[in-house]
């Protein structure tokens, strides 16, 4: 048996997975994250550490648990994890999703070049990313920078909680813009730039790779045997990828979380001339993949229902029910377009392909006639049309989908699927499993301790399913891209 565990955005997830694939068993546990300021967004990492211990525990009952042989980690990329020389966090967790760090972005680009932050990590200086993060510490709370004794990302300080052991993988480790992904190896003359000494970062593994054993008290605490193995794991989308099959060259998913991802696997390194995707390792060895990532996917959807539809939200909850898929089937009932109505889903910023912190979510063209159908059908089309910015990204250094396979929240929903394949004009499908990234973190588990070969045998029980062709018409897309055109002025004038 093995364990895969999610360290995610609003939730810990841990799966218990059998040597035939299956799913035995899942625990959960749910957690907020603060946004003290606009454009902010941390967390507590002792909320982490106990919610993995939880989770943990809760499986450690089951009565197939006895047989687990390892754990893989996966989590939120980018996060910024300060831990002090008595292993307790020093500050809040920066997320992933976190803005404050725009200065120090501008700031570091033009003193070391676009061009030369490409050539030595494959991607731009972005708030989300973790350098700038620390850079942005390094300015406004020196006194925690010097104190710091390991820089570690949030799965990582959860392995760090549970072992004592400070190390990362090449996945992860890609979306510090610390690293160079083309050889696979931290970049020093990042870490000089950014006056971040090395030894701070950990060891760096392969994501398969045993890096560390589970330490005594965590031992006691989740009722599992001390010593059973923990592999490097790897980021989020790398494990959901590998979670869903795409491994290979030319394979491309879609993943629809709180943000949302277009992945393309590959077989060597490139990176886009203008840095406009993330290039970045995945997680196994000799493979690499490009990322277009939009921040605000799921996240538009969560505030939709939270601020658009409160009345439906609380009759799901008062029956037991999700409310999404009441959303959604209130969204069919509005025409394609939308009669005119655009959303603009960058409520906290954007990263692909734009590159633009500033923007900021929109409604434009609304008419006496729109109507809360209009409302949230057009939020679910501002999300599918800025996937359609990161794949047609991807199409314009060459890359050409022959299907994508949707993964994620956003790919249970029938009526969803089909306007994602129209948008995307290719075939898409799903398969079987539904948690992606703990999977692919217990698959990588299974690897590295012998129980599959490699990632074609880990996942050669995958099967398609719920294939979706082509069959109305594409969203607007230029409508979509004029409009985030227009108002870029706006939003840039309006945050200064």
């Amino acid at each position: 048996m093995l364990i895969g565990l999610d360290v995610g955005t609003s939730s810990m997830k841990a799966l218990l997975v059998a040597p035939d694939g299956a799913v035995v068993a899942s625990a959960t546990r749910e957690y907020a994250f603060e946004t003290p300021r606009a454009g902010w967004a941390q967390t507590d990492p002792r909320i982490w550490r106990r919610a993995a211990i939880e989770v943990l525990r809760e499986l450690a009952g089951h009565p197939r648990a006895a047989g687990v042989q390892a754990i893989g980690l996966t989590g939120q990329m980018h996060g910024l994890c300060l831990v002090g020389d008595d292993g307790e966090p020093l500050a809040p967790a920066i997320m992933w999703n976190d803005q404050r760090s725009a200065p120090q972005c501008e700031r570091l680009e033009r003193s070391i070049g676009t061009a030369e932050l490409i050539a030595r990590t494959g991607n731009r200086l972005l708030p989300g990313f973790t350098a700038p993060k620390w850079a942005w510490v390094m300015e406004h709370e020196p006194s925690i920078a010097r104190a710091a004794r390991h820089v570690l990302l949030p799965k990582d300080d959860v392995r760090f909680a549970l072992t004592g052991t400070a190390a990362t993988d090449m996945s992860d480790a890609s979306g510090m813009l610390l690293l160079d992904c083309a050889n696979r190896r931290w970049s020093e003359s990042m870490c000089r730039d950014l006056k971040l000494p090395m030894d701070r970062l950990g060891t760096l593994h392969e994501s398969h790779e045993v890096c560390a054993p589970l330490g005594a008290s965590a031992a006691a605490a989740t009722g599992l045997p001390a010593g059973l193995p923990i592999v490097a794991g790897a980021g989020d989308q790398a494990a959901q990828a590998l979670g869903t099959g795409i491994i290979d060259d030319g394979q491309v998913s879609c993943t629809i979380g709180t943000s949302g991802v277009v992945f393309a696997a590959g077989d060597r390194w490139r990176a886009s001339p203008d840095g406009n995707l993330h290039a970045f390792c995945h997680a196994m060895p000799g493979r690499w993949h490009l990322m277009g990532v939009m921040l605000s996917a799921g996240g538009s959807l969560q505030w939709a229902r939270r601020t658009l539809t409160p009345d439906l939200a609380e009759a799901a909850l008062s029956a037991g029910v999700d409310a999404y898929p009441l959303m959604i089937e209130l969204a069919a009932a509005a025409p394609a377009g939308c009669d005119g109505l655009i959303f603009l889903p960058y409520l906290t910023g954007e990263r692909s392909p734009h590159a633009d912190p500033q923007a900021r979510g929109a409604f434009l063209g609304l008419t006496p006639a729109h109507t809360r159908a209009h409302l949230i059908r057009a939020v679910l089309e501002g999300i599918t049309m800025g996937l359609v910015d990161g794949l047609d990204a991807m199409r314009a250094i060459g890359l050409t989908p022959r299907s994508i396979r949707l993964s994620g929240g956003g790919a249970r929903s029938a009526w969803w699927r089909q306007l994602l394949t129209d948008a995307f004009a290719v075939r898409t499908s799903t398969v079987q499993v539904t948690d992606g990234g703990a999977y692919g973190a217990a698959l990588l588990a299974g690897i590295g301790t012998g129980c599959w070969q490699d990632a074609a045998h880990a996942t050669r029980h995958l099967r398609e399913q719920d294939e979706c062709t082509p069959a109305g018409e594409p969203v607007a897309i230029e409508r979509f891209r004029t409009a985030y055109r227009s108002v870029r002025p706006w939003f840039h004038e309006a945050n200064r």
